[in-house]
């Protein structure tokens, strides 16, 4: 049977805990589907490879992981964009007693 194959190569700073992110998904994956295979080429790129027998299932297996590799990096910016900032004025933002 012919094989469908998408590429997807993620140049960004946050591509390890991008890869750390998914690797939960990756090792549980059990579909027979389809397979993704994921992998980093030194500290910035995330190399994300699906492949499945038929387009419904590439079509699938690509929404799920192109959403679990935004929604990882928009939580990356959000936590980084937290920890950057500069703390409220008066101390903690706690009600005080």
């Amino acid at each position: 049977m012919h094989q469908h194959e998408a590429v997807f190569r993620f140049r960004t700073e946050h591509a390890e805990r991008i890869y750390r992110s998914l690797q939960p998904e990756l090792d549980d994956e059990v579909n027979p589907r389809s397979a993704v295979a994921c992998r980093l080429e030194g500290t910035d790129l995330l190399i994300l490879t699906v492949t499945a027998h038929d387009t419904s299932s590439l079509r699938a297996a690509l929404n799920m992981y192109l959403r679990l590799v935004n929604v990882a990096d928009e939580v990356t910016d959000c936590v980084q964009k937290s920890v950057s900032a500069p703390a409220p004025a008066g101390g903690s933002p706690r009600a005080k007693e």
